[in-house]
């Protein structure tokens, strides 16, 4: 397998994959983002063997998350998604992106799962259950999390319900997933929204009595087909390209490269243990004397010895 440069070891990338792209349609006073993943999907869904209806599910979630957390402006910021449920078979679902890197887990009933159909509803998998999207940002410490419950046929519109709900901002959400034919995965999406004019200082779409500018922006975007979102050898500025054309102007911002990365780390995962009082380190401990950790990002396990810690 051919590295990408970083000594990772992933799949050297190949066509218009693992990218985002933002634009932004000034005189309509609308923005968006184009995502399309490729390796970066099959490293996050290679570290764990879920079966495939999962394995789609947590393709999605990613590729929203990668839509979501480019609009960050603080480069050290991030952004997590995370669905819980109540009655569902999914019991929880994590996603996050900090820089251009991605991870995400999901926990989930296979027994129930087996017994469902093959292409369950979104209501099957999750039962009663909440969306939260959360914003950090570490220039100012600031975060933002809203939470919906988690209602319409797909996660897309889940996502455009959170906006409409949580931040009153029209918002039009396509996702889309499928095999590449070579034994892996690739993923696609497309996030457009309406902003208020100037962004700031002027009401927001939904007390305007003029919808005209969101509505035609949105009709544009509706026409977006999933083979354009999953096709690698179609550049992402050609996607915003085929939907905008016509506007008088449409601007492009530079590409961002999205990769799978798990943020684990054995030193401080051993120096948060290392606060724990020695008769709550020795509960930890299995019979052996080790202490394990286990990542549900990367299904990574990290071990330490009881011992080490005496001192």
């Amino acid at each position: 397998m051919a590295t990408n440069g970083n000594g990772k070891g992933e799949a050297l990338v190949i066509g218009h994959v693992d990218q985002a792209l933002g634009f932004t349609i000034p005189k309509r006073h609308a923005r968006g983002r184009v995502v399309r993943l490729g390796p970066a999907l099959d490293g996050v869904l290679a570290a764990h063997g879920y079966p495939p209806v999962i394995g789609r599910l947590l393709a999605e979630a990613l590729t929203l998350t990668a839509l979501l957390g480019t609009t960050l402006k603080d480069a050290g910021g991030q952004l997590t998604i995370q669905a819980q449920t109540e009655g569902g078979v999914v019991d929880l679902l994590v996603c996050d992106y900090k820089g251009g890197e991605m991870r995400g887990y999901v926990r989930h009933d296979a027994d129930r799962l087996a017994e469902m159909p093959t292409d369950p509803s979104l209501f099957a998998l999750f039962g009663r259950g909440y969306l939260a999207i959360t914003f950090d940002q570490a220039a100012t410490g600031e975060r933002y999390q809203g939470i919906v419950p988690l209602e319409g046929g797909s996660l897309a519109a889940a996502a455009e319900n959170y906006f409409n709900q949580s931040d009153q901002l029209p918002s039009l959400v396509r996702l889309a997933t499928a095999d590449n034919g070579e034994g892996g995965h690739i993923a696609g999406g497309i996030l457009v929204q309406y902003l208020a004019e100037g962004e700031e200082g002027n009401v927001r779409l939904h007390v305007r009595e003029d919808r005209e500018a969101w509505e035609h922006v949105a009709a544009l975007a509706n026409t977006i087909r999933d083979e354009e979102l999953l096709d690698p050898e179609l550049p992402l500025d050609q996607i915003a390209w085929r939907l905008f054309h016509e506007e008088d102007e449409v601007r492009v911002l530079p590409l961002i490269k999205l990769s799978r990365n798990c943020r684990c780390n054995a030193d401080h995962i051993r120096s948060v243990i290392a606060r724990f009082p020695a008769e709550e380190r020795a509960e930890m401990a299995d019979s052996d004397g080790m202490i394990h950790v286990d990542c549900e990002f990367c299904s990574r396990r990290y071990s330490f010895a009881l011992a080490d810690f005496a001192s």
